[in-house]
This record gives C-alpha cells, sequence and structure tokens, in this order.
C-alpha cells in the first residue's frame, strides 16, 4: 500500500513508520502524501485509539531527502508553493489527528523531522539524539514547521535554535519543551509503553474532544473562548460516552471503553 513508510496495528494501538532507511528516512513529496494518507486513515478508524510515529534504521529523519531538494532548488514560486501547501497539509493533518498521537525519535531529528514531533501530542526520545533546525545555513526558513515549534518551545528558544542552526542534544531540547522527555533506550520503550496504557484509561471520543477544545483555546483570547467551553462540556456529559463513564464512576466499575 505505501511505499516510503508502514503501518502496523495491535490491539488499540498503530503504529506509523518512517521506512526509507537508506536515506535516513528523508522526506520528499511521497513520502509526505503517504503521510497524510496514513494518519487520516488511522485517524478515522474507531478500533485505533493510540497512534505512535517512529523510524526505521538508525535516525528517526534527516530532514528532507537532498534528491528532492534539488529538484526543487530549479523549481518556481507557484511549484514551490503547492508543494510546500502539502507538506504544511501533512504537519496539520498530524496536528489534528482526533487520536492521541505519540513521536518515538532516536538518532537524529533534522529540519522537517522536527515539524513531525512537534505535530504530534507527545515526543519522547533516546538520550543520544542530535537534533537542529538547519534551513538557515542552507538560505532557507522553516517555515510550515515553525507553528509547531513555537506552541511547543516558545518565541525566545526558537529563536536561538532556529537563527543559530545549531545542533543541540536531547538534554536540551526536553528542557526546551520540543520533547516531552529525554530517557536512555530501554526506559523510552518502557515510558511509551506507560503512556499508552494510561491513554487507554480516557474515553475515546472525550480525548478527541479535549485535543479539539486544547487547539481551539490555545488561538482564542479568554472572553471569547468561554461559549465554546460552556457548550464542550454539556456534550459531555449529555453523550453515551459521558453518560457512561459518569456511571460506571458512581457504581465503581471500569468504563466499557476500557
Amino acid at each position: 500500500m505505501y511505499t516510503t513508510i508502514e503501518t502496523e496495528q495491535q490491539y488499540h494501538i498503530a503504529t506509523i513508520w518512517l521506512n526509507r532507511p537508506q536515506v535516513r528516512n528523508a522526506l520528499n513529496d511521497v513520502m509526505i502524501a503517504e503521510l497524510i494518507q496514513a494518519f487520516e486513515t488511522l485517524g478515522a478508524d474507531e478500533a485505533v485509539r493510540v497512534i505512535t510515529l517512529r523510524g526505521r534504521g538508525n535516525v528517526f529523519c534527516a530532514g528532507a531527502d537532498l534528491k528532492w531538494m534539488k529538484a526543487t532548488a530549479t523549481s518556481g514560486y507557484n511549484e514551490n508553493l503547492e508543494e510546500n501547501r502539502q507538506l504544511a497539509r501533512c504537519f496539520q493533518t498530524i496536528y489534528n489527528t482526533p487520536k492521541p498521537t505519540i513521536a518515538v525519535v532516536h538518532g537524529a531529528a533534522m529540519g522537517g523531522a522536527n515539524g513531525l514531533l512537534a505535530a504530534c501530542d507527545f515526543a519522547y526520545a533516546g538520550d543520544d539524539t542530535l537534533f537542529a533546525f538547519s534551513e538557515v545555513r542552507l538560505g532557507l526558513v522553516p517555515a510550515t514547521i515553525a507553528p509547531y515549534i513555537l506552541k511547543r518551545i516558545g518565541e525566545a528558544k526558537a529563536k536561538e535554535l532556529i537563527l543559530t542552526g545549531r545542533q543541540f542534544h536531547a538534554k536540551e531540547a526536553a528542557q526546551a519543551g520540543l520533547i516531552n522527555q529525554v530517557l536512555q533506550e530501554m526506559e523510552l520503550e518502557s515510558k511509551v509503553a506507560e503512556l499508552i496504557q494510561e491513554l487507554l484509561q480516557g474515553g475515546p471520543q472525550s480525548i478527541a474532544a479535549s485535543k479539539a477544545l486544547l487547539h481551539y483555546l490555545s488561538a482564542k483570547a479568554l472572553d471569547a473562548s468561554i461559549p465554546y467551553t460552556v457548550e464542550a462540556i454539556a456534550k459531555a456529559r449529555s453523550s453515551a460516552e459521558g453518560q457512561e463513564g459518569m456511571q460506571a464512576f458512581f457504581e465503581k466499575r471500569k468504563p466499557n471503553w476500557i
């Protein structure tokens, strides 16, 4: 089905693998299109409760594919515009996926790879992982990833890392908030498994609605957000899942989604 990625599903957990290890899982137009399709498909699958994003081989993702970059270097403005619309759509699709998304990062995350992990709800990295926003050293700008980077690390730290283009280690990435936590390899898998189990305790519709709520509120002023929050809790309380969750609590039993 896919040529640059792989998907797996076990129980309620889906995994999307970046699968171009021979080029360090570099992004190209095919991979971007396949990531959009995979996240849209799995995001709509009721059997899927959590999606993890990983990379085959020695690194998570080395950024843009050099052959693809070379081809786009001779493209005109309109061609570049359309290609970058597609890349922006990829990050937006990951960000808006109704299921919880977890990036499990190892080896390296360069350039656009940081857009993939920053668009996920959670990101964890091995302690030997290297990161870089290297665009300025190529005379480019990290435009399509910037909204998600700013959400995670804020303007001041984003300026330091983006304007210098320097490499930085996982520990600094965690301190900045780009990733949630840095762990040794064995601890990394244990932490991801623990997080997945915690996420499975929540109602699937409740989690999707909570994601949508947080995304909406983060873009709104306080006064404008209040009517949305009132409607959101009313919908949740009157929904079948909300009724089941509250009834299970009062009856001291597990709700039916566990």
